[in-house]
């Protein structure tokens, strides 16, 4: 049975080429790079739907199993670190898999714990669970990154990336809507056990709809496809492991842009996961306050895309400069966030600022640990550098669950809004690190 399984997750094998012909090998690649992206979209979008529900349940989640912060924060943050992990661990082991079977298989499970997770007894056995799911959505990106790596060429990369990015604020927003609405008629559980049904639906599909690396279906790989060269390339004949100690642990670019992935991913986690919370404690009604964070995610779908266009339009790919604006920018939308959350502003206005911290926290969220990443490494370990710098990601994330809430207990929310906005400069000096080496590299 074991051995079936692991033969099931392998590289699908090279097939011999089709054809030869020029307009038919075009015809198939756009095909199935219309059928990859879509797959790895809706795919994701459904990872989101399992496991973003719980920040907007969460002030129900917590008021009915009478839960205090530090218990919500304690589960928020066993997640982020199973997740966090479990996503390098994922790198490396999706650089050695085939993108479909991989990024299935953690779909269904992540779905199997929604469909019974709202009706688990006690913490212990939630804040388990919800960490056995963190470990499994932990198997979303790292193909995903694989496979936008091989079917997509390099100087069309981080508009492809970031449109496909979209994807998070899609599924967050589209489950923010399902959960307010559940938690109208007063059924929060059910803000689990349907995104866990729509799960596991899509994870069987995808298994008709995603393949491998083009070489599965016959297809020349993308640089020879589009004569497009790639950013770095592998120099002679090197193992997985002198791959990994040369371009992944041994890269300096790579440790900056996984240490500025950590204030970014803080960020974008405490605005995110404690948006309800903190705008019910401003006097705003739960079912309000839910449906206003939807702001947050929706716009930040355009932030991430124009960033990805302002970086293949204005900079030939590279991303430190628009990383650089983008934060710079969510300084001030962080400073209007914490000041203009309150019962009495109009809903429009609390409205504007989540959806400008949503804007300018999902450029850098999508190009650094992304697009900017796969810029700084080969082709070879993508996944895993990816991975690295999601690692780092998630110890932010990890930070914005119990560390925000021993920091919500002490200074309350101002304390919260500083360390948003110090970790903003933060991403900025270490994002600067990499603005001469994300140009054009052979080496």
């Amino acid at each position: 049975m074991l051995t079936k399984f692991i033969n099931w997750l392998k590289p699908l094998p090279d097939i011999e080429k089709k054809t030869t012909d020029k307009k038919q090998i075009a015809k198939q690649y756009k095909i199935w790079q219309v059928k990859m992206f879509l797959g790895m979209y809706i795919g994701y979008i459904m990872y989101y739907f399992t496991r973003k529900n719980i920040s907007y349940v969460a002030p129900s989640f917590i008021a009915e199993l009478g839960i205090t912060k530090i218990d919500f924060g304690i589960l928020s943050s066993t997640m982020y670190i199973s997740y966090g992990i479990g996503k390098f661990l994922s790198g490396i082991l999706a650089d050695k898999c085939n993108i479909r079977t991989f990024m299935t298989f953690g779909l269904i499970g992540s779905a199997i714990i929604n469909l019974f997770f709202g009706f688990l007894p006690s913490l212990h056995l939630l804040t388990f669970f919800w960490g056995l799911n963190g470990a499994l959505q932990s198997m979303g990106f790292p193909p995903v990154a694989k496979g936008l790596v091989y079917w997509f060429p390099p100087s069309k990369r981080a508009t492809k990336w970031t449109l496909w990015s979209s994807s998070h604020t899609i599924g967050t927003s589209l489950i923010g809507i399902l959960t307010g609405f559940c938690i109208a008629i007063g059924h929060w559980r059910a803000a689990f056990y349907l995104p866990g049904i729509i799960g596991l639906i899509t994870g069987i599909s995808l298994l008709f709809i995603l393949t491998d690396k083009p070489s599965s279906v016959g297809l020349p790989p993308i640089d020879i496809y589009c004569n497009d060269e790639l950013p770095v390339k592998k120099r002679n004949n090197l193992s997985h492991w002198q791959i990994l100690t040369k371009y992944v642990f041994g890269n300096p670019f790579l440790w900056a842009l996984a240490i500025a992935y950590t204030f970014i991913y803080f960020i974008r986690f405490t605005t995110l996961d404690w948006g309800t919370i903190f705008m019910t404690e401003r006097g705003i009604a739960r079912a309000k306050a839910t449906y206003l964070l939807v702001f947050m995610p929706f716009i930040g779908t355009l932030g991430g895309i124009f960033s990805g266009w302002l970086a293949d339009r204005f900079f030939k790919g590279r991303c430190t400069p628009v990383n650089i604006i983008y934060l710079f920018c969510l300084i001030f939308s962080l400073f209007g966030m914490y000041h203009f959350t309150k019962v009495q502003t109009p809903w429009w206005v609390v409205g504007l600022f989540l959806s400008l911290v949503g804007f300018f926290v999902d450029g850098p969220q999508n190009l650094v640990g992304g697009v900017q990443t796969s810029r700084v490494t080969i082709q070879e370990s993508v996944s895993t550098a990816c991975g690295f710098t999601g690692m780092f990601g998630y110890l932010g994330a990890f930070l914005s669950g119990i560390g925000s809430a021993y920091i919500i207990k002490k200074w309350d929310w101002y304390g919260i809004f500083t360390a948003c906005i110090i970790s903003c400069g933060g991403a900025m000096f270490f994002v600067a690190l990499t603005w001469k080496k994300e140009a054009i590299s052979k080496k």
